[in-house]
């Protein structure tokens, strides 16, 4: 019902959009009298409205050239293995010749949360690692679009598909071990799947393992995101936040956490401060500042661009990750057997947590390092980063100038 309550009031903020774009195209025009007499006011206004209530669709990644070792090449997307839930994709860098650039260069797998944002939430991240690595990301796919013949997704297929992904970078490859990096939610699964491969001494294990504010303990710091977690049972969040997609899409009748939910709880977490960053667009676009009040857009597009994900996928990440602790307590299982970070002997394992994340909080992501208990000191490693929010840790720059290098420079020293 609440879904289709949403669909209802999108259809119609959809057709208001519309119309607040033309009205406010007419009223800034420059042959319209009015928009020198207090019409670009009302036009702007009207352009906040219409870009706030449009409608949004899975981003592009938008990549075309990148610079490698100082030449410009192209960049093109490929696909090297899809699955029902998502796929593993490639960003190919190619010379004006057709040859591949960065030749040498190591193989980076970087794993896009799966939390109600698309991929190309990543973007900003890709883009800093491009010039530096063969660059792989997983394409997690809408679950409302997948239908219920293609069965169920949990987070042991997670672990799975990252296995899977891992096993397809190194086919054939005189290297097979990739490097891999984990943003946020992904850091439990990806951790796990550290954990079962060096168990199993898999020759596609990564080389290294980053983790960038990650919920691996969240009895460290909890925050908000936490406590909205642990304060209702189980049962609630089965009653409340998981509903069924409607008729219109390929998954009708499929068992979601709707990404509009999702993004309804992130943004009123910190309302206060979009409101005020769409009063400032607002402001650029009376002055004329087209360009700031760009960047603004720019930044929602991405974050409103939402996706659902999978209830059995959600719910089994908030009894095992924020409930019960599973994987601190040494009680995390894949398929009825036991997760084991005492099994990671040789994966070099960088935690970055930032200073001023109000979503994972200090200490969550650096447990990792002390539940590797094998794992030599010299292949752990830590990075505070002053400053940065949780966005901030993996987009931005802060995160192109002093969070990248330091990945750059704990991949070269793990062999890559």
């Amino acid at each position: 019902m609440l879904y289709d309550a949403y669909e209802w009031q999108r259809s119609m903020l959809a057709g208001a959009s519309a119309m607040a774009n033309f009205g406010a195209d007419w009223l800034t025009h420059p042959a319209n009298p009015l928009s020198r007499m207090g019409g670009s006011v009302m036009g702007s206004a009207l352009e906040v409205f219409a870009h706030a209530s449009a409608p949004r669709g899975k981003p592009a990644f938008g990549f075309d050239h990148t610079t490698v070792g100082g030449e410009d090449v192209e960049v093109g997307e490929e696909i090297l293995l899809r699955k029902p839930f998502g796929q593993l994709k490639r960003f190919r860098r190619v010379r004006a010749d057709g040859s591949e650039a960065g030749e040498g260069q190591p193989k980076l797998l970087i794993v896009a949360p799966m939390s109600g944002h698309y991929a190309t939430l990543l973007r900003g991240t890709v883009q800093r690692m491009l010039p530096v690595a063969d660059v792989f990301i997983t394409d997690w796919r809408d679950a409302r679009n997948v239908p219920l013949s293609e069965g169920s997704f949990d987070l042991d297929d997670y672990i799975d598909y990252l296995v899977a992904f891992l096993e397809r970078i190194g086919e054939g490859a005189a290297d097979p071990r990739a490097h891999m990096l984990a943003v946020c939610q992904p850091s439990v699964p990806c951790y796990a799947a550290a954990c079962l491969m060096s168990a199993d001494n898999h020759p596609n294990r990564p080389r290294t393992l980053t983790m960038m504010g990650g919920p691996v303990d969240t009895r460290e710091a909890p925050t908000a995101v936490n406590t909205l977690a642990t304060e209702r049972p189980h049962a609630w969040f089965q009653q409340n936040a998981v509903q069924t997609v409607p008729a219109g899409y390929s998954g009708v009748g499929r068992r979601v956490y709707p990404g509009f939910l999702q993004l309804a709880g992130f943004m009123s977490m910190n309302l206060g401060n979009h409101m005020m960053s769409h009063w400032e667009m607002f402001k650029h676009l009376v002055q004329g500042d087209g360009e700031s009040a760009d960047a603004t857009k720019s930044f929602y597009e991405e974050y409103r661009s939402v996706c659902d994900m999978s209830a059995e996928f959600y719910l089994q990440t908030v009894d095992l990750v924020f409930q019960r602790h599973a994987l601190p307590r040494g009680e995390m299982t894949h398929r009825g057997r036991p997760v084991d970070p005492a099994a990671i002997t040789d994966i070099g394992i960088l935690a970055i947590e930032g200073e001023r994340d109000d979503i994972s909080g200090i200490g969550q992501t650096r447990a990792a390092l002390t539940l590797a208990t094998n794992l030599p000191d010299e292949k752990k490693r830590y990075l505070l980063a002053e400053g940065a929010g949780h966005y901030g840790i993996f987009n931005g720059s802060r995160w192109r100038t002093k969070i990248a290098p330091v990945v750059e420079e704990w991949m070269a020293a793990n062999g890559g």
